[in-house]
């Protein structure tokens, strides 16, 4: 199932550190085992451990269904009701070796040659529980009875090793639990995470689409962009109080840029290319060389410090068609990206800044729940160890003189620099990584720049990356899930729906939309001959904040019955007091944490 320690780096699974995480590996075992038992020829990859269960690789000559998932779990049953203990047992590489070719497990004889021949391994080990034996580091629970409650999931395909050129696998997930009332609870929020679904509210809601025209790659229909504009200008309102400045910068620049940068070597498998007037050209996949390139133009003093450019630039990666998914992982996307110039001296409070505009922006969004990571170099990187060490060190220093908790994250830093990551999580209790913040003494250092300092010597600027919101195409779809698509009245893409209750109320509903309009509210008419009924739940499932219907009582008042989204209750409101209810709502926030 999992490789012993010392695994190379294609067979690296999570470390099990709880009493669930190992159930949860036992239970793997024991599918693997009522596999085996329905199909004595399958063959098995490995089969981890992942945040909510854990899957298996298998390979079969018969393709597996959904269908198939309710006969595996009736094996396990049977398997856990007999109640067998797990039995580890250490072997040479040899003996391991004899064992699972006579066994027919070729996968598994695999994973031990490559132990033998990339590792200093000697010995491996397995586990038996009944009459299946397994390649296991362990550990497992004492025996199969202490598996609970569990269910299998989904299955999907998987190349062996993660290789496109190697055999494509059977991916069988599932999950267990403690108790059957955690896993009810747990399959209970899988079903609402499928109503919330980005991909199916984004159709629903008209608010983007893909098509094959470009792979990966979102369009946007009016009311999505409403939204993608809405949360700009967010970001941008907060641009006078932190003291940024706005550029633009070009999307396809020489190739001289990105060797220089470091891209070349270390990102251009996730690039796009083009040739002109004889000349290579990259797409850029991030705006920080672009900025560095526009700091190096002019001169700088040590009084122009910090220097804060922000950018919406357009960025192209290229991301392998397995990999993407919807918004929150695509091929072209919008990032509000900007890039800090400054002194060592002012790290720590350009920092701050930057985590009082994030905290600010978790709190408006509802993410209440957040974790700090401090991500640390990876072992393809760029620049000495002496200036990975100092920009190591700040970031530390920074957070520990914050007060606020984190977890190093070894490895994990962006090829150029360390950096801090926030993640969050949404309604369902599902992580994001959103906000980033990452410092880099490498760009500055690879472009030449400098600043005059106060003794007139030339001085090495120091560049902070920061991202609020992240990719926005990515934020859109987190944040969609995470408010179910019901967005607040400043962002959502129709704020009101007009519903007069006969046709001979119509003119009255417009001529208030009309109004409504030129004030710059975002709202429509439901004029059609349909049942008031039918137009109610119509804008409920619309996710439209509010509808404001209205008939002869309200014509003669001068009023709208208005009742808010997912209400059932109705309040009679006179035109200018919806309009002053309006202007409150509409205000663009401008939240701020104090750290």
């Amino acid at each position: 199932m999992s490789a012993p320690q010392n695994v190379p780096a294609d067979f690296q699974e999570p470390e099990i550190h709880s009493e669930l995480e190992t159930m949860r590996h036992s239970a793997a075992h024991l599918m693997a085992h009522a596999i085996q038992k329905l199909w004595p020829q399958a063959k098995f990859g490995i089969g981890p451990t992942v945040e909510d269960g854990f899957y298996y690789d298998v390979d079969l000559d018969v393709k597996l269904t959904p269908e198939d998932l309710p006969r595996i779990e009736k094996e396990m049953a049977k398997i856990i009701a007999e109640n067998q203990p797990f039995v580890r047992q250490e072997h040479s590489i040899d003996e391991a070796l004899a064992q699972f070719k006579k066994l027919n497990q070729p996968f598994k004889v695999e994973i031990i040659e490559t132990l033998r021949d990339q590792t200093s391994a000697t010995s491996v080990s397995t586990y038996g529980e009944g009459d299946f034996t397994d390649l296991c580091r362990g550990p497992h629970v004492k025996s199969a009875g202490a598996v609970k409650a569990f269910k299998l999931m989904s299955i999907a395909g998987a190349y062996w090793r993660g290789n496109e050129k190697n055999p494509q696998l059977q991916r069988i997930y599932g999950t267990a639990f403690g108790s059957q009332k955690e896993l009810d609870e747990h399959l209970a929020l899988i079903e609402e995470a499928k109503k919330r679904d980005h991909r199916k509210l984004g159709k629903e809601l008209e608010l983007f689409t893909f098509l094959p025209e470009s792979p990966a790659s979102p369009f946007f229909y009016p009311k999505g962009a409403t939204i993608y504009n809405r949360l700009v200008q967010y970001i941008r309102d907060l641009y006078g109080p932190y003291e940024y400045s706005e550029i633009i910068t070009p999307q396809i620049m020489d190739v001289s840029l990105w060797k220089t940068s470091g891209h070349y070597d270390n990102y251009v498998e996730n690039m796009y290319f083009t040739s002109c007037d004889e000349r290579e050209f990259g797409v850029k996949p991030m705006n920080c060389p672009s900025h560095a390139l526009l700091f190096g133009t002019l001169k700088h003093s040590y009084r122009d410090l910090p220097l804060r450019y922000a950018d919406f630039g357009r960025l192209h990666r290229f991301e392998k068609s397995g990999v993407t998914h919807g918004l929150t992982r695509v091929r072209t996307f919008c990032q509000d990206d900007a890039h800090v110039f400054c002194t060592s001296d002012q790290i720590e409070a350009e920092i701050r800044k930057v985590m009082e505009m994030i905290f600010g922006t978790f709190d408006l969004f509802g993410f209440t729940d957040m974790q700090i990571y401090l991500s640390t170099r990876p072992e393809k990187r760029v620049g000495s160890d002496a200036l990975w060490d100092e920009a190591e060190a700040a970031l530390k220093r920074t957070l520990d003189n914050l007060g606020r908790p984190y977890t190093i994250n070894p490895g994990d830093g962006a090829f150029y620099g360390p950096k801090i990551d926030f993640i969050v999580r949404d309604a369902l209790k599902r992580p994001w990584q959103l906000s980033t913040i990452q410092l880099d003494f490498n760009l500055p250092e690879r472009f030449d720049l400098t600043y005059t300092a106060a003794d007139n010597s030339a001085k090495r600027p120091v560049m902070v990356h920061r991202a609020v919101l992240g990719s926005l195409e990515r934020f859109i779809g987190v944040l969609t899930e995470h408010l179910g698509g019901a967005f607040p009245f400043w962002l959502a893409p129709v704020q009101a729906r007009l519903v007069p209750i006969k046709d001979t109320h119509n003119d009255y509903a417009h001529e208030f939309a009309k109004k409504l309009k030129k004030l710059g509210y975002r709202v429509d008419v439901d004029d059609r001959n349909e049942s008031m009924g039918l137009k109610t739940r119509e804008a409920q499932t619309a996710k439209i904040p509010f509808s404001l219907a209205a008939g002869d009582r309200e014509i003669q008042a001068g009023s709208f019955a208005v009742r808010a989204y997912g209400s059932r209750e109705q309040k009679v409101m006179t035109m200018d007091e919806v309009i002053a209810m309006f202007v409150e709502l509409n205000e663009l926030p401008k939240k701020v944490a104090k750290v």
